[in-house]
Order: C-alpha cells, then structure tokens, then sequence
C-alpha cells in the first residue's frame, strides 16, 4: 500500500520527532520502524538480537539520514522494561509502538510453564508497563500516540493456542479501554489485529501458517489507521478470515479456530 507523503507528514506532525519501537529487529515492528523511518522519525529500536537491531539502524540510516538509538533487551525478563524505561526517559518520544510478542503452539499442558510465563511478561506485562509510563508522558504534554500489536485471535478462544490467544485479548482490550481514557489528552491509540503474518513468529512457536501476508502488506494500513480508528485489521487476509468469522456465535468460533489450528502443527 502506498505510504504517500501527506500521510508521512501527518504522522510525523501529529507524533514525532521520535519513535519507540519494540520488537523492531524483524516481522512487523522492523516494518513499522522502516517505515517511520521514512517519515522522518528519529528512532529507538528495541529486541533480544543486537546485531539485527544494528543492521536495522544501519538500513534506515543511510536510506533516510534520521537518528537511530539501538537498545538490545529482552522484555520478557522481570525487571528488564523498568531498565528500560530508565534509559529512554530523556527521549523526545511522541509514538510508542508495542511490537515485541511471540507465541506458543500446542496444548497447553504439554507446554513449559516457564515459556508460558515468559510470553505472558512480554506479550502483556511489558506492555502495560509501556504504556502506563507513556499514558502519563502523552497526557502531560497533550500529544503523542500508540500502536499495540493485537491480533485477530484476540476476539475469541483459540484452542492449541490458548495462552497465546488470551494474551492478545489482554492487549486487544487494554487498548480500546485506553483509546477512551487518552482521548480526552489528543492522545491516539490503535489495536492493530493482523491474521497471520509472515515472520520468524511462526518458527519460534512450531507451526506451519501456510498462506500468510507480509510486513510490508500490513505496515502501512497499521500506520495509516493511527489517530483514525481504534481497531484496524491490517491486509486482505485478515479482513477474510476476521469477517468471515462474525457471523458465528462465540462459541462457534472456537470450534473453527480449534480446526484451524489443528492443521497447523509441523509434522516431525
């Protein structure tokens, strides 16, 4: 989709001069930096690896002369958001975008509890850490925006990933409560629900997602919705799978997603 110029000014205009980016060394969050980049936002980049970090500030760099700080972390460590927090408290930050998550596959007894509760700190705990600091920070000066990566899973039980698939109704629900409460403060939040995505999310949590879209496919609706919607489901593929679900009581949703899902699993 194109990204046209008015489009990059108003985001810039309305949320910059500087980004926070978790999650950004790949998939969607390395896209939403790329692509911020591109409007001029100077950046700070966060994830576990350091060197794609690095590759990443590198890239946008040079292909769009802004500033980019690299700060390698991972958020699913207790105490890790708080540092960094402590390091970014000086930055002239006016957009926060909640990229950093992973997920899990399977049933859930078979899993190990202490990836589980892994997950859990990343997907949600770093998360609500976030963006109850940036609440306060975009509140005081009247502006700034955030962007939490929800997903289409987020609206109903998903068996064989059900720890996963609460997590995103965690972040899903957090931000539309959070869109009304910041309104009132010119602060704009967006939950951004893709289907699935072509990314390393798919080999980390052991599944075979077949048709899939890319982060370039879903970067530019995701930033194009800031500050318009509270809800965007990003991509074609999403809007199929997530439209043709509706009409299906909860329930019955469940049962298809059970389905879905079933036919994921990689086969030893």
């Amino acid at each position: 989709m194109l990204f046209s110029p008015k489009e990059k000014k108003r985001l810039y205009h309305q949320y910059g001069p500087t980004a926070l980016v978790t999650g950004a060394s790949s998939g969607i969050g390395k896209e939403l930096a790329e692509k911020l980049a591109s409007a001029g936002f100077d950046l700070v980049i966060v994830a576990r690896d350091e060197k794609k970090l690095k590759e990443v500030r590198d890239t946008v760099q040079v292909k769009y002369n802004v500033q980019v700080e690299v700060i390698p972390i991972d958020l699913s460590v207790e105490g890790n958001t708080d540092l960094l927090i402590q390091q970014i408290q000086y930055k002239e930050v006016g957009l926060l975008v909640l990229a950093a998550g992973y997920g899990t596959f399977g049933l859930l007894q078979h899993s190990s509890l202490h990836t589980e509760i892994n997950m859990l700190r990343l997907n949600c705990e770093s998360v609500l850490i976030l963006s109850h600091y940036y609440a306060q920070r975009f509140s005081q000066q009247k502006r700034g925006g955030m962007i939490f990566l929800s997903s289409m899973v987020a609206f109903q039980g998903v068996p064989y990933a059900a720890h996963y698939a609460a997590t995103k109704a965690y972040v899903q629900s957090l931000a539309e409560a959070l869109s009304e409460e910041l309104q009132p403060f010119n602060v704009a939040v967006l939950a951004a629900a893709p289907g699935p995505v072509s990314s390393g999310f798919a080999s980390r949590a052991h599944m075979n997602m077949g048709k899939a879209l890319t982060p370039e496919e879903v970067g530019v609706p995701i930033l194009k919705a800031l500050g318009k919607q509270v809800t965007v489901l990003p991509g074609w593929l999403t809007k199929l799978l997530v439209y043709s679900l509706m009409t299906l009581p909860r329930w019955g949703k469940i049962k298809v997603m059970k389905k879905v899902m079933s036919g994921m699993a990689i086969q030893k």
